[in-house]
């Protein structure tokens, strides 16, 4: 399991990571599988880590339906381009910007392929990891109005949150090594 390689990959000084991924992966049961694995992807590729990504993806496409999985990387990428836009807005002292039209095509928002929830979940998470506030915003306030719970929410975050600092940690351990 790539899971595993991955967990044996994470330095010693990082043991808490170690043990965080195989928690909120390895371990999980308040997700839907859908919901954890297209989670895992959408927060790998969004974690710029080219370790965790070629570890993660395998299992993750080997989990998710087609839809899912290419709906997981839409997630990504949608969330890669809205989440500095509105995170910019958000932080200019300006409001005009707030008011003036976005002009940026986000189809696949609106038709993601996969159920909404499952999409804003892995929007959500990527949104976490790219910092943005605004779209944590809402995409919380989506799925908390579809009945999702806290403790879901929570859980998609502390995957973000995981598979964030294991990349982090490795590419940094990469580079220190070269």
């Amino acid at each position: 399991m790539a899971l595993d390689e991955l967990k044996a990959a994470v330095p010693d000084f990082a043991k808490d990571l170690k043990l965080n991924l195989g928690s909120v992966i390895g371990n999980q049961d308040a997700l839907t599988e859908q919901q954890l694995w297209g989670t895992v992807l959408a927060c790998a590729i969004a974690s710029r880590s080219p370790k965790v990504l070629r570890e993660l993806e395998p299992e993750a496409k080997a989990r998710l339906k087609s839809e899912a999985y290419t709906a997981a990387k839409s997630a990504a990428a949608i969330m890669a381009m809205n989440n500095v836009f509105y995170r910019t807005r958000h932080l200019l002292s300006d409001p005009e910007y707030g008011t003036m039209r976005a002009g940026l095509r986000m189809n696949v928002i609106g038709n993601p392929g996969v159920d909404k929830v499952d999409f804003e979940l892995w929007s959500l998470a990527v949104s976490a990891i790219n910092g943005c506030g605004q779209c944590l915003d809402s995409h919380e306030q989506v799925l908390r109005k579809a009945g999702v719970d806290r403790e879901t929410i929570q859980e998609a975050v502390k995957i973000a949150a995981v598979i964030q600092a294991v990349g982090a940690t490795l590419d940094a351990e990469a580079v220190l090594a070269e």
